[in-house]
């Protein structure tokens, strides 16, 4: 079916809301999930003309959230009494080959189904990777590491060990997080609620990036924030850090306390990238 008689297909059925599913429905909702798995579907997808480069692609999450509300509770288990599962019958784990080109490395990952995982891309174990994200070639996701629902990661990242890419699945509107093309997403990072990561950008170990929280780039001398209809946009090559900011009145600035938040100290340069090519080593 071709991809926009399928979105149409998914909205309408989104819309009508029928008492009972007929197998007509769920031959759809198999050919959205096949759509999905391909990469020809997407959550969000680039477009230049937005100013976050990105536009989202609201009948996409709406096709997920069908997904769950068609779906009956089943017995997934492979061995019930050692390692129960019990989730929608509509999202069983996402089925692999060696053709598919993924290393799956053994100790409890788990890939649902209704995502694209591009060719080399290498799961380290424990991890988990939600419906609706998309993982372009090349990108490592290290032990621990969540990928959440809708999230979009480009191609040769690393998400490195505890790190979260948060989803934002509803509402449908919403921009889900972005990462984008080359990106290290150091250890223990969070992502969240449509954050944009631009190409090659670098994530210092424990940041955490969200709309409430504004990024200080001391080298271009300006502060990066979300607005009410914009997402925090990390710019291309930027090095971000956890940093601190002083309280200046009141109790605050009496008692010494400083907030957290996200720096820029710099932008990638050759040194930057002779460390990074050290992970290539890993694959």
């Amino acid at each position: 079916m071709p991809i926009e008689t399928l979105r149409e297909a998914i909205e309408a059925l989104f819309d009508e809301k029928p008492p009972t599913y007929s197998e007509d429905h769920f031959r759809i909702f198999q050919e959205f999930k096949d759509a999905l798995n391909a990469g020809q579907a997407r959550a969000a997808e680039p477009d230049g003309a937005a100013a976050s480069g990105w536009r989202v692609n609201g009948w996409v999450k709406k096709g997920i959230l069908l997904g769950f509300r068609m779906g009956a509770m089943v017995d997934m288990s492979v061995d019930p009494a050692r390692q129960p599962f019990f989730d929608k019958a509509t999202y069983p784990v996402k089925k692999f080959s060696v053709a598919s080109g993924v290393r799956i490395v053994p100790g409890g990952s788990s890939v649902r189904d209704g995502c694209f995982v591009g060719k080399g891309v290498t799961c380290m174990p424990p991890m988990y990777i939600n419906t609706g994200a998309y993982l372009g070639d090349g990108t490592m996701v290290d032990s621990h590491a969540l990928i959440g629902s809708c999230a979009q990661i480009g191609r040769n990242c690393h998400i490195s060990a505890a790190s979260q890419i948060g989803g934002v699945l509803e509402p449908v509107g919403a921009l889900p997080v972005i990462v984008e093309d080359e990106v290290l997403v150091g250890g223990n990072c969070g992502v969240y609620e449509g954050t944009v990561v631009q190409k090659r950008a670098v994530l210092g170990t424990g940041t955490i990036l969200n709309r409430s929280t504004p990024v200080y780039d001391l080298v271009r001398q300006t502060v990066h924030r979300a607005g009410d209809d914009e997402p925090l946009v990390i710019p291309g090559e930027a090095v971000v850090v956890a940093g601190s900011r002083a309280i200046t009145s009141g109790p605050g600035k009496d008692w010494g306390i400083s907030l957290y938040t996200p720096v820029i100290v710099k932008y990638r340069d050759a040194k930057t990238d002779t460390k990074i090519q050290l992970e290539d080593l890993l694959r």
